[in-house]
């Protein structure tokens, strides 16, 4: 049985990478001071992977893995982790899928035993499948009922269209009535093949009991094509505007810069630093502007998100219907004004010091470590160490920014969804000419 091992070491998240003969990765992050273990499987799966009528099945499989597997019920999942005073949840994103726990170092065992037979011999069983349909149609309605999260969902297919990317990770209701037992248990097999799984785990660490368990576990574990997603392209569309009403009293905004560079791309530490200067704290242009001197928003924030080769700047806002123009006029504002202005030392030197901050605070949680390892390791290949992205981050300069700013913050790159109350008009034009004007 040959199995394959690389070290990493870095003063800020030491890890151990071992690759199984069949192409399953397990990633050890040790942290020996603490008392607890997190672990992840994850699966290179996700929304994009989905073909229109399979929208939302990887979502669906989520959940059905908490719903019985061969040597455990649905009731003993959840009590043989959170009975023990454990935390067992997952996600699912557009480009991956992971199941997550995280323990006593004294129950690592009995969490690992679990997390694997989920995501290797889940039941599947019909009427399971029936009664969780029901259970995600809810939470597709109950998302549908929140603006905030549903004018995410127009912007989403605004910035991708008739793309995967474009479309909610849960599906729609009428998609997930397509869904039956065959054609779940084949995706799954497909999508949680060996090659394309990743183990990780961080904190009190039992690295010989984690190796065999693994071996024995994941090495019997088939080889298989790794899936594939379609690219997005100079074909995939962009339109710039959506406006829908609702019986609610306040605007709520999804303004998204759609991005042609992903995660691996130099510019991914000024995508960051860009971000982080825009909206991403309370320190930021967008809230001190918006809301600290203008008053014109209690929420508002940005976002940045990179995929394999593409990604988006998003800025959320909940607005009064009077003064939403005006909010949208400032907003294109600010991206002006760092799209032909460089960004101030003091400024651009707050915004580094914050994203070096958070970076070494969130990476003092086993959990955190758990992710950073198991995500990168997926997506990347590689264990990105936290040195690499703080030097990153310390590299940058200002006029870099400005000129990320000046290619990004482009009429063109820019899409609006507004989720209106019934009685505001919907001035489409209007708010395509300010857009215009950026």
């Amino acid at each position: 049985m040959q199995i394959t091992k690389k070290k990493h070491r870095a003063t800020l998240l030491p890890v151990e990478v071992v690759t199984l003969a069949n192409g399953v990765r397990l990633v050890m992050a040790p942290l020996p001071h603490v008392e607890s273990v997190s672990l992840g499987i994850w699966a290179g799966v996700g929304g994009r992977y989905e073909a229109p009528a399979q929208s939302g099945i990887s979502h669906f499989i989520e959940h059905l893995l908490f719903k019985g597997t061969r040597h455990f019920s649905c009731r003993a999942i959840s009590q043989a982790i959170e009975g023990r005073g454990g935390y067992l949840n997952a996600f699912t994103q557009e480009e991956n899928t992971c199941y997550y726990a995280r323990v006593a170092a004294g129950q690592m065992g009995r969490a690992f035993d679990v997390l694997a037979d989920m995501v290797r011999r889940p039941t599947l069983s019909v009427a399971d499948i029936n009664r969780e349909r029901t259970v995600v149609v809810e939470e597709i309605q109950m998302y549908r009922d929140q603006p905030a999260q549903w004018v995410e969902d127009l912007l989403g297919a605004l910035m991708w269209v008739d793309h995967p990317l474009g479309r909610p990770i849960v599906g729609t209701p009428e998609t997930l009535q397509g869904f039956n037992r065959r054609t779940i248990a084949a995706f799954h097999q497909s999508a949680y093949s060996a090659r394309n799984m990743v183990l990780s785990i961080s904190g009190a660490i039992d690295r010989e009991s984690i190796l065999r368990r693994s071996i024995a576990e994941f090495e019997p574990h088939r080889p298989a094509p790794v899936p594939r997603f379609p690219r997005v392209t100079d074909r995939v569309s962009q339109r710039p505007i959506d406006i829908r009403s609702r019986d609610i009293e306040q605007v709520h905004l999804a303004l998204g810069i759609r991005v042609d560079f992903g995660r691996s791309d130099r510019r991914r530490f000024l995508f960051k630093l860009l971000n982080v200067i825009l909206g991403e704290n309370m320190s930021s242009r967008l809230f001190v502007t918006l809301r600290e001197r203008e008053g014109l928003a209690y929420e508002i924030h940005s976002s940045c998100q990179l995929m394999d080769e593409t990604g988006s700047l998003d800025i959320c806002a909940g607005l009064d219907q009077k003064r939403t123009l005006r909010a949208v006029q400032l907003i294109l504002r600010e991206m002006h004004s760092l799209r032909i202005d460089r960004v101030g030392a003091r400024e651009f030197r707050r915004a580094q010091e914050y994203t070096v901050g958070q970076i070494r605070l969130g990476l003092e949680s086993t959990s955190a470590r758990m992710l950073w390892a198991g995500e990168s390791l997926l997506n990347l290949g590689r264990v990105i160490s936290p040195e690499e992205v703080v030097d990153g981050i310390e590299n940058a300069t200002a006029e870099e920014l400005r000129a990320l700013a000046e290619e990004l913050f482009n009429p063109h790159r820019l899409s609006l969804a507004l989720v209106v109350p019934e009685k505001m008009p919907a001035d489409h034009q209007t708010y395509l000419d300010a857009i215009a004007r950026l």
